[in-house]
């Protein structure tokens, strides 16, 4: 929705807001509309959520103040049950202070539960757009059906953000975005194989203000900013918000240079995201894993799978790696890894759906008496994968279901105690979302013909183009559309469904309920097993 459009739809009742911050506005002299990086709001409780904005008249200024004075700046907001703002029902103001780059973080509470709200900021004449919140059912409350939208990985150069327009139109009740919001790489290093269709601003993201500026890039994006609009998001960072595949959990080893490096993408990340007072950055730490809630129907344990990690044992790549089963190695930390199964202790919901940012299940490549496996996923991690595994089996959860990013491709898999054994039952299952964006344009694949599937059965699902997976939770399954977009390399692609699998209630594993042709005029010829893979680790 445009300012102006914005204006009209509210009538009168906008007319009044704008001329209540005429006053204020008339003794600066600041006149540049401040709202360029749209609203957000993310982290919904029975009684409320948070609302975001970030101050940014010239956004992609190069001292990532975003065109700012150095001075705190009151923001009101509005909260109404009406998309016109009829009925408000909150309402105050939030300063904006320049040590947190203008952003603006609100915490609402004292909502109804299960309902959508909306939302708009206004700093002196100057109107926000609108955004959509939501309050998820009370903890008691049936809440028997939950729309959610999986999604990760868009590099900014790589292509057009189609697919989060797309997601937008879907209007689900919450966004997952399980990391790689923004790549730190400067112009043209990270090229995709259609090739880059705009560039990133700025050098490589090492600083503060280089990370302000590449969030301000980001979020001028109008698919990425209706996406945000849309619904509440709740976010995750991976390695890109920081650097390619760093891992935290080297800690003393680090050298300050790394650390101070750490500390800036935190406290950019924070500011840039609809995140709780709870996750505010402290030296180079982020408060990234939590718990939310949907009622009795869903319980969403969202992970951090970098800030904690050992480093790759065997370095980065495709590797047969004995260190990997290492009992003592850890890609959650021992604190998050323990939290993560009380959390199964205390199980409640119908539903655990853990969102995490790699691969969970095995995919290996047998090459003779070699086991090649990807390890910068759970499989450089393996103690850590069976203590998280079976940690949800003797709690005796009812449906364990990974939501899975950075892959850059489309995979669904069912989860196992023993990968090794193709007659193990399966224990859970995994679903994988393909990037926005990374890698450039897609092809499309038939998945039966993918040898490494064949290899590796509890593997169900892969397609190599670029979207979103739509999950819809109920009370009898996990119904999830697999959603793609032909191309990224252009504006303009119409979303459609690759595949649907299902997890019915109580029983582990996927369910194929769709599967559509292959398009014959973009299908990619059968890719072997290590080039499959490969192309997720360099970068990733």
């Amino acid at each position: 929705m445009s300012r102006r459009s914005l204006v009209v739809s509210g009538g009168a009742v906008v007319g009044s807001w704008i001329a209540g911050g005429a006053a204020e506005a008339s003794r600066r002299r600041r006149t540049a509309f401040p709202f360029t990086l749209g609203v957000a709001s993310g982290d919904p409780a029975e009684d409320g959520f948070v609302i975001w904005t970030r101050l940014a008249p010239t956004p992609l200024a190069e001292d990532g103040r975003g065109g700012m004075p150095s001075v705190v700046v009151p923001v009101s907001w509005q909260v109404a049950e009406d998309e016109r703002f009829a009925t408000v029902v909150r309402e105050g103001v939030a300063m904006a202070d320049p040590d947190w780059a203008h952003s603006v973080h609100v915490e609402l509470d004292g909502l109804a539960s299960n309902r959508d709200y909306w939302y708009r900021f206004r700093e002196g004449t100057h109107v926000s757009p609108v955004g959509r919140g939501r309050t998820s059912p009370s903890a008691q409350g049936a809440g028997d059906v939950l729309s959610v939208a999986v999604t990760s990985c868009a590099q900014f150069e790589h292509g057009y953000f189609t697919a989060y327009r797309a997601l937008a139109g879907e209007r689900p009740d919450l966004v997952l975005h399980l990391g790689d919001y923004i790549y730190e790489y400067p112009k043209g290093t990270y090229v995709a194989g259609s090739g880059n269709v705009r560039d990133h601003a700025g050098p490589e993201t090492v600083t503060l203000a280089g990370y302000r500026q590449r969030y301000a890039q980001y979020r001028t994006d109008p698919d990425l900013q209706a996406a945000h609009a849309a619904a509440p998001w709740v976010v995750a960072w991976d390695d890109h918000e920081v650097d390619n595949n760093w891992a935290g959990g080297e800690g003393a080893n680090q050298s300050k240079k790394r650390l101070a490096r750490r500390a800036a993408a935190a406290r950019a990340y924070y500011e840039n995201m609809p995140l709780r007072r709870g996750a505010l950055p402290d030296g180079t730490g982020i408060q990234i894993y939590r718990r939310i809630r949907w009622g009795t129907l869903a319980t969403f344990h969202v992970l951090d799978t970098r800030q904690y990690r050992n480093a790759m044992a065997c370095g980065n790549g495709l590797k047969d790696c004995p260190e990997a089963a290492d009992p003592a190695r850890t890609i959650l930390g021992q604190e998050q890894e323990r939290w993560l199964i009380d959390g199964f202790q205390r199980a409640r919901a119908q539903w655990d759906l853990i969102g995490q940012q790699v691969f969970f299940a095995s995919r290996t490549i047998t090459a003779g008496p070699a086991h090649l496996t990807n390890q910068n996923t759970w499989d450089g991690y393996l103690a850590s994968r069976q203590r998280v595994t079976r940690g949800w089996i003797d709690a005796g959860v009812r449906n364990a279901v990974m939501l899975t990013g950075s892959a850059h491709a489309h995979w669904a898999a069912d989860l196992k105690l023993d990968y090794l054994d193709p007659n193990s039952p399966a224990v859970g299952a995994e679903l994988v979302t393909s990037s926005i964006t990374s890698r450039g344009d897609g092809l499309d694949v038939d998945p039966r013909a993918v040898p490494l599937l064949v290899s590796n059965p509890h593997l169900r699902f892969y397609n190599d183009q670029r979207g979103y997976v739509m999950a819809r939770v109920d009370r009898a399954a996990v119904t999830a559309r697999f959603q793609v977009v032909p191309y990224v390399s252009r504006p303009g692609a119409a979303v459609r469904t690759r595949a649907v699998f299902a997890i019915d209630d109580g029983v582990p594993g996927l369910r194929q309920v769709y599967l559509r042709p292959v398009d014959s005029a973009s299908a990619a010829r059968v890719r072997g097993e290590r080039e499959l893979l490969e192309g997720e680790v360099l970068p990733d």
